[in-house]
């Protein structure tokens, strides 16, 4: 006895020790390349059915496919031995398939060749097994040579004429048919039996006007054989004068008698069908008057929704029959002089059928998984195992395998182990094979979508990044942006497990290159989606509800704002609009002109573009044609509808009513629909409500209403104007009541308490109530016990069950009652009563693999039944203590972290940790509303990494040539830091100039460089260095003066009429410029806002055009003609003429600005100011632009050319102030020289 024991510990110790490593299977894509290289034992895909009833006439074909890599090999068994087809020739196999193809071309009887076939395919990895398929060949036998006599029965007995078909494979379906292949009426007093057999309940002297023949009809020949026919000869008696005899059809009584059985006999009798089978039971009485039959089954309801009544109440038929059918059914005949009984005690047998079938496990190296096979059938099948084919009980030894009843139990498979497993479930009633492979598959990563993909999405939206990945082992999948930082995960990203990365709403930022990494310890695989962010498609201007006279014009409206190319439809009544040659359609527009009546309807305008759609409608109505004659009020616009009158009821039913009005005046503009409203005062007196939308040109309909209402209804009528008053209420309409129609609503059971369950369901609506005093009837039991159902009825929409054990399961069902009777039965659902705190704790806490931010952790499970409820998780507790750089200050708020696993040994890892900190930490198991006691406190430090964000990184620069640099150490050093890096380089729009470097002792966190250059604007990059490298980077850009970015006002004095040049400004830049005079502060123009070219601009450079080129030469070539002349001229001694030519030329090209207005050094007026300033802080750098009023090669900008027109004239003693941002997003221009020196206006800027 103690050895049984410690065996069975044993095997229960190897359960748990095999279980704690079980992973999910392997599924392999059906990716073409993968499926091209996956190696994989064979699997049968088609088959014949196990039965296999074949023509004679034909030949036949045994059918057995399979697949597999390498491509499966087939043999057969015939009989349980091998089946060499070479040495028959009639047998062949079928090319890359394993059917099998008898040909009786040549000669040969099919029936040499029944028996039971088994097909077998193979390849390198394992054996499949096809079903055991039993092999016979139709038959259809003659029905034996017989003379039968005449059939003498006395009128009003019984009779039963036997057909005794002769025995088919399959069974012949039998018939009744008289010599001239006319078939018998039959009827509840002629009928035939489930055995063929013709039954009178009484005889008839007219049942003799015929005979009788048994047809048999043989499926598979096709063909139909006939018994000899039996002739009747049907004895009267002469009536009596008492109330015991019958009126026959030829005018005599016959002798009455009481209910007699014909078929089945005696008083009891007995059937066992299989479940899932077609369950038929008869009952033929014999008596006079014809008996009538009814059915009972005792303790049960024959159920409506199963149960069927043929053949005149005498067969009930129950076509998939279940364990629940089986039982006692009493078939009673009666007439007027008396009734009889018979019971049949129906048992329900089960062949093999699935609970949990083998599937195919697909697992890496040193993983482990199982195979389980559960079937269930009465009685219990045996559940046997093959592997290969062969018994695994003499199977080569597999010391990573193990049997456990029906489960397979596989722990670190290896390379090699692959085979294909066979269970084989059966009882004295059938069995069942199935096959399921185990595949051991080693794979690098590989990344199965479109290589850099392009995706784009409006902004706001939900978007998903698709990176479908395959390897073996299953690689890690983690995602990057713009191949930098961490992993993303957290926040508004999702990483879900088939490797997409959900961003909930899509912004600008979000725009990039995102790259997806698998990583196992067989590779790496990436790829890279790139993510464009685009502004909504929206219809700004949307098409407007119009009415237009006949004859005129109308035009809708779509003007539509996106940044992506769009296209524009146009559809009338959610039609295709065709447009033809009247209607005109441009980009922003639609135009009919010449309405006409046709045109009326819904216009909807759609926009589509790549990603995404917007529409707005709009109602045309076309009014009467306008004529001199017409009415004043037919120019008038249209109005909302009148409201319906003269509401009627007609043509009630129980469920219906008829609602009739007339409609009101429509004011020109025709009505579209009608909207009835109904109001009952039992459970919301004056309330409301919507019923029914009817067409515009209905003015009578059917309403649907519900029972025991006291209903009153009003009509509103539409047009497209608008909607109607309310019409009068009609007069109170009261339908009848009946039984409830719906199921209540959310049944749930629940525990608030150990020892309690809550059944709570939601009530019926009120006019789902159907009748007065509604109430429920509340059905409970526990799950899988086979008790008796509880039950208990009730006014409110909750049952407490009380006591209970603590987290038990029950069956619950529901059903809504009311005066007039029950309604339907819910389906079941399972509750579960209350769960109380976990009495087991985890146990054995310990931590390994420590890095700077995870660590895998360790402990020993609880068992599931201390739970004491549904297990939700293992929740661990941690901490961050304090960190291991003396006096820095951590949080040590607690965090969790779940973890659901049932294994035997059970881990996890824990992520997200701080670097170089120490750590506490505890855990416990938790149910849905309870936390077990805690496990044992760990303790465990992690290492050194790389430092956090710097606090702050400040940039002031306190002179033309030199830039001021302030920081502060990282919030999270993560390390014992060594040094600051400092990078930095010039940044000149969108070119960057050579990189300078710095480095710095941990205790300093200042810095002042001197610029070689003051003009130009510099990048900075600091971050801190801990000996695993470096930290996070602060990029900063220098600001070109102390005082940019802040929103500063510059103001400028002026001395002079305009127009003014505004110098020194930045390019690319946004400004608010403004004028105002000192001595009155309210003397002021208004704010005009204006926008510097940039410095850079993609334009052709008009000393590489060939038109300049060319006018140069000409120039050129005049130069040298004149000066030819002149030499010729002086070398004899002649004047030049020319001379005032040549020096005009040389005037116009060294002065080309004479025409230009003077700037201030010009002119000298009294006293103004101008002042203007910066407001946009976030541009990159940008280059300063020159002096307009310095240098020909210059254009001018005045303040006339920003402003929003001409108009810019102030008197003398007025001033201007002009405010400006500058957007740090261009880089000021690198050897741009300014002539500020030429304008006093420039000075003081200069000074500023």
């Amino acid at each position: 006895m103690l050895g049984q024991t410690g065996h069975a510990a044993l095997r229960l110790m190897s359960l748990f020790l095999l279980l704690w490593q079980r992973v999910m299977s392997i599924e392999v894509p059906q990716d073409p390349k993968i499926q091209q290289d996956l190696k994989q034992p064979p699997t049968i895909i088609k088959q014949s059915v196990k039965d296999y009833i074949v023509d004679p006439r034909d030949n036949i074909a045994i059918e057995c496919e399979a697949k597999g890599n390498p491509v499966p090999t087939f043999e057969w068994r015939r009989n349980g031995k091998f089946f060499n087809i070479g040495k028959d020739p009639r047998v062949t196999m079928r090319k890359r398939s394993g059917t099998l193809e008898i040909s009786f071309r040549s000669g040969g009887r099919p029936e040499d060749y029944e028996g039971q076939y088994q097909c077998i395919a193979s390849n390198d990895f394992g054996k499949a097994l096809s079903n055991k398929i039993l092999l016979r060949v139709s038959k259809a036998p003659l029905w034996p040579k017989e003379v039968l006599e005449p059939v003498t029965v006395t009128e009003g007995s019984s009779l039963v004429l036997p057909c005794n078909p002769p025995p088919g494979l399959p069974p012949p379906s039998t018939f009744w048919m008289d010599s001239s292949m006319t078939p018998i009426a039959q009827d509840k007093r002629v009928s035939m039996g489930l055995n063929g057999d013709l039954y009178f309940s009484n005889v008839l002297v007219r049942d003799a006007q015929t005979d009788y023949s048994c047809n048999a009809r043989f499926l598979f020949t096709h063909t139909i054989q006939q018994k000899n026919p039996f002739t009747l000869k049907v004895h009267t008696k002469e009536p009596y004068n008492d109330t015991s005899h019958n009126t026959t059809d030829g005018g005599r009584k016959a002798v009455e008698s009481t209910p007699s059985f014909l078929s089945p006999s005696g008083s009891e009798s007995s059937k066992m069908v299989l479940r899932d089978e077609q369950l038929l039971l008869e009952c033929i009485a014999a008596g006079l008057p014809t008996p009538t039959i009814k059915w009972f089954k005792k303790g049960g309801e024959l159920a409506e929704r199963k149960v069927r009544f043929e053949n005149y109440n005498k067969t009930l038929k129950i076509l998939r029959v279940s364990e629940e059918d089986a039982g006692e059914y009493v078939c009673m005949a009666n007439n007027h002089l008396g009734s009889i009984r018979h019971s049949i005690f129906v048992q329900v047998k089960a062949a093999p059928y699935w609970l949990d079938e083998p599937t195919n496990l697909v697992l890496a190296p040193d993983e482990s998984d199982r195979l389980v096979c559960r079937a269930n059938g009465n009685p219990k099948p045996n559940i046997q195992w093959l592997v290969n084919g062969e018994p695994i009980e003499t199977a080569p030894l597999n010391p990573n395998r193990q049997v456990l009843g029906d489960t397979i139990l596989f722990h670190s498979v290896q390379i090699g182990s692959s085979a294909v497993y066979q269970c084989n479930a059966s009882n004295q009633h059938g069995y069942l094979l199935a096959n399921a492979f185990i595949s051991v598959l080693d794979m690098s990563p590989r990344m199965l979508g479109p290589n850099n993909q392009l995706i784009k999405v409006t902004e706001n939206k939900q978007i998903f990044l698709d990176c479908p990945f395959f390897g073996s082992p299953l690689p890690v999948l983690r995602w990057f942006k713009n191949g930098q930082g961490s992993g993303l995960d957290g926040g508004q990203y999702r990483v879900y497990i088939n490797g997409s990365l959900e961003i909930k709403r899509a912004r600008k930022e979000d725009e990039g290159i995102y790259t997806c990494v698998a990583t196992s310890i067989m590779g790496t695989a990436e790829n890279q989606v790139r993510l464009e962010v685009k502004e909504p498609t929206r219809i700004i201007r949307a098409p407007m509800d119009q009415s237009a006279v006949r004859g005129s014009a109308v035009r809708f409206e779509c003007v539509v704002n996106s940044s992506q190319p769009t296209s524009v439809t146009w559809t009338k009544d959610d039609r295709p609009l065709y447009l033809g040659w009247r209607l005109k359609k441009d980009e922003t527009s639609l135009t009919i002109p010449n309405v006409n009546e046709g045109d009326k309807g819904t216009y909807t305008c759609t926009v589509r573009s790549e990603i995404d759609q917007d529409s707005a409608s709009a109602h045309l109505t076309v009014l009467e044609e306008a004529s001199p004659n017409h009415s004043v009020s037919s120019a008038l616009p249209a109005g909302r509808p009148d409201p319906p009158t003269d509401l009627d009821l007609s043509d009630p039913t129980a469920r219906s009513v008829r609602l009739t009005w007339i409609p009101g005046n429509e004011h020109r503009s025709p009505v579209t629909e009608f909207h009835v409203q109904f109001e009952e005062d039992r459970w919301e007196p004056g309330k409301w409500q919507n019923l029914s939308v009817y067409p515009g040109d209905l003015n009578s309909v059917i309403l649907q209403l519900a029972p025991f209402v006291r209903y009153q209804f009003r009509v509103i009528a539409r047009n497209s104007v608008g909607l109607s008053e309310p019409s009068q209420p009609s007069p109170r309409y009261t339908t009848s009541g009946a039984p409830p129609d719906a199921i209540p609503r959310d049944l749930r059971g629940w525990g608030s308490k150990k020892d309690n369950m809550n059944i709570t369901w939601e009530p019926l609506r009120d006019l789902e109530r159907n009748g007065p005093h509604l109430h429920y009837c509340v059905w409970w039991r526990r799950k899988d016990s086979g008790e008796d159902w509880n039950n208990v009825t009730t006014y409110q929409s909750k049952h407490l069950v009380h006591p209970t054990g603590t987290y038990v399961p029950y069956e619950i069902k529901i059903q809504a009652r009311n005066e007039f009777g029950h309604g339907p039965v819910s389906n079941v659902v399972i509750g579960y009563s209350g769960e109380d705190e976990p009495t087991d704790t985890p146990t054995n806490l310990q931590v390994s693999e420590v890095t700077n931010t995870t660590a895998v952790i360790h402990w020993t499970p609880v068992h599931m039944s201390s739970v004491q409820g549904e297990f939700k998780e293992y929740r661990l507790y941690y901490w961050r203590e304090s960190s291991q750089l003396p006096g820095l200050a951590v949080s040590k708020e607690k965090k969790t972290r779940g973890f659901y696993t049932t294994v035997a040994e059970p881990s996890g890892l824990l992520a997200d940790l701080v670097p170089y900190s120490n750590y506490k930490m505890f855990m416990v198991v938790a149910n849905n509303h309870f936390e077990s006691p805690p496990s044992n406190t760990v303790e465990f430090s992690t290492k050194e990494g790389v430092p956090g964000a710097l606090r702050f990184f400040r940039i002031n620069r306190r002179s033309l040539d030199t830039i001021h640099l302030e920081w502060d150490k990282p919030q999270e050093p993560n390390g014992v830091l060594i040094a600051y890096l400092l990078k930095y380089q010039t940044v000149n729009g969108s070119r960057l100039g050579h990189l300078h470097g710095e480095t710095f002792l941990p205790n300093v966190t200042e810095f002042t460089l001197r610029l070689p250059n003051p003009t130009s604007r510099y990048n900075f990059m600091l971050a801190a260095l801990t000996k695993l490298g470096t930290g996070v980077v602060y990029s900063e850009e220098s600001p070109h003066f102390s005082n940019e970015g802040d929103n500063s006002v510059k103001k400028v004095p002026v001395k002079q009429q305009p127009p003014v040049t505004v110098a020194d400004l930045f390019a690319g830049a946004k400004y608010h410029l403004r004028v105002y005079s000192h001595e009155l502060n309210s003397v002021s123009s208004k704010i005009v806002t204006f926008k510097t070219k940039a410095a850079y601009i993609n334009q052709v450079d008009i000393a590489t055009q060939g038109w300049f080129i060319g006018l140069m030469c000409a120039i050129a070539l005049i130069i040298l003609i004149l000066l030819i002349v002149c030499f010729i001229k002086r070398s004899r001694g002649g004047k030049y003429p020319g001379g005032v030519f040549l020096t005009a030329l040389t005037h116009y090209l060294v002065r080309d600005k004479k025409d230009l207005p003077l700037d201030s050094v010009d002119q000298k007026d009294p006293d103004g100011s101008f002042d203007y300033h910066s407001d946009e802080d976030n541009k990159p750098l940008q280059g300063s632009q020159t002096s307009l009023d310095a240098n020909a090669k210059e254009s001018d900008d005045s303040l006339v050319d920003y402003g929003e027109g001409g108009n810019g004239q102030f008197n003398e003693d007025g001033s201007f102030i002009g405010q400006y941002t500058v957007k740090k997003d261009k880089d000021e221009t690198e050897g741009n020289e300014s002539s500020e020196a030429t304008s006093p206006v420039n000075a003081i800027y200069s000074l500023a």
